[in-house]
């Protein structure tokens, strides 16, 4: 049976609809009539993938510490560490407590410097510009506290960025009187250069930095972030890029992207354990930015050849096994043909995205290309209860999926990672359906 006419993509919004209840869990989301529901596409409307791949995320999840019984479709948040990673990160650990000092003073410096090596190779940079952090936000404020912005400079950004980095910027440029300009961007995009086109009206004679996402957080997206640094660079401005979902899901290539600035989360996309991050710091901009935590690197003892180094590796006593791990994860993206990988869960992620839009009778943000959407999917959803709903879909269904909030909306958003399937997605499909109907 064909899709109503009201749920044709080239049609008007539905007028069906009804207004989503949030009194009991069974009503949730009363968006469709049931004479529609009845007439959407069933769970099976995506082909699911051949055997053979099945068997492969089968095996592949094997790998992931993660609970058997519960379908993840939530990697985006806080990423998982595979088995052979996580043993690396004990065996580290273990080490550190077997002799503590020979640890920090000897083996733990050059393991750090090993690991920050295959960072930047990684990441085609200089391992002197590339220092650890716990995690993207650590990472925002080094560089929000320490710029030197005047009354009245500008930052400017999208109203698309992570909440915690849009605190950090509030913050600081509240102290320094300086104005946080979140620009609007409408939706939805038409194009690469319809996004550009919207950001670039944010721009003044008083901008002094921009600071925009890789990939956005709640909404998925991936931005022009290559366009916008080299606008940026052309108008004497300075850019710094929050790739927190980036490095792993996407190719990132600092040499060619030509931010200022940029950090990353490792222990997202890249598969590394938890607090595991980094910040890169052009090496003319290096001077300016001190480190949130004064310790032994400040007037070092024994100076190394990078104050930039000194000051933001030496941070006292702390356990930084997570980020001798990184040649670990990335060794694991090689063995297991990553850019394949992530070519394929791309596909599913696509492929799936209409009749999710369908089903939740919500516009596509944006067009359905590598363009803008990546590993991650998110789909406006009409709901006056979020955590309730994403509350039965985890305890019914079993399935942990995020609906989050974002300004006056809300949006569902799924990831898919190597071990993720259609069939994970089906059972998404399914479990939205059953909670619509009444």
């Amino acid at each position: 049976m064909g899709y109503p006419a009201c749920l044709s993509a080239r049609q008007a919004p539905c007028t069906c609809t009804v207004s989503w209840q949030s009194a009991d869990s069974s009503r949730l989301f009363n968006f469709f009539t049931k004479r529609h529901l009845q007439q959407l596409p069933s769970a099976s409307f995506v082909p699911d993938l051949l055997i053979s791949q099945m068997q492969y995320n089968n095996t592949i999840k094997q790998q992931f510490l993660l609970r058997s019984d519960i379908t993840f479709l939530n990697f985006g948040a806080f990423g998982a560490c595979p088995k052979p990673v996580f043993e690396k990160y004990q065996y580290f650990q273990s080490e550190l407590e077997q002799d503590p000092v020979s640890f920090f003073l000897v083996n733990g410096p050059a393991y750090l410097k090993t690991a920050r090596t295959v960072l930047a190779g990684f990441l085609h940079c200089n391992a002197d510009d590339v220092v650890y952090v716990t995690n993207p936000s650590y990472a925002v404020n080094i560089i929000a506290k320490s710029l030197d912005l005047k009354a009245g400079d500008e930052v400017l950004t999208t109203n698309l960025e992570y909440g915690a980095c849009d605190r950090t910027w509030k913050y600081y440029c509240g102290k320094k009187n300086a104005k946080y300009v979140r620009q609007k961007i409408r939706f939805p995009l038409k194009s690469k250069e319809d996004f550009i086109t919207q950001f670039l009206e944010g721009i003044t004679t008083k901008t002094k930095i921009i600071f925009i996402s890789h990939i956005t957080s709640t909404t998925g997206l991936r931005l022009p972030v290559e366009e916008i640094c080299a606008i940026a660079k052309e108008k004497g401005i300075l850019s710094f890029v929050d790739g927190a979902h980036a490095p792993g899901q996407l190719k990132v290539n600092l040499a060619v992207l030509g931010a200022d600035m940029y950090t990353g989360a490792c222990h997202k996309w890249m598969l590394t354990p938890k607090g595991s991050s980094f910040l890169f710091v052009n090496n003319k901009l290096q001077h300016l930015f001190d480190p949130l935590l004064i310790s032994w690197g400040y007037e070092s003892n024994n100076p190394s050849h990078s104050r930039f180094l000194d000051y933001h590796q030496m941070q006292g006593t702390r356990d930084y096994s997570a980020f001798l791990t990184i040649p670990d994860a990335i060794r694991f993206m090689q063995d297991n043909n990553w850019e394949t990988v992530n070519k394929e869960c791309r596909t599913i992620t696509q492929n799936n995205a209409e009749r999710f839009c369908r089903l939740l009778d919500a516009e596509p943000l944006c067009p359905i290309t590598d363009e803008f959407i990546a590993q991650l999917y998110s789909i406006p959803i009409k709901t006056t209860a979020p955590q309730k709903l994403h509350d039965l879909l985890f305890e019914k269904y079993k399935i942990q999926v995020p609906v989050m909030p974002h300004e006056d909306k809300f949006y569902l958003r799924y990831s898919i990672q190597a071990f993720n399937s259609n069939e994970d997605l089906n059972k998404l499909y399914v479990a939205l359906k059953e909670i619509a109907v009444y």
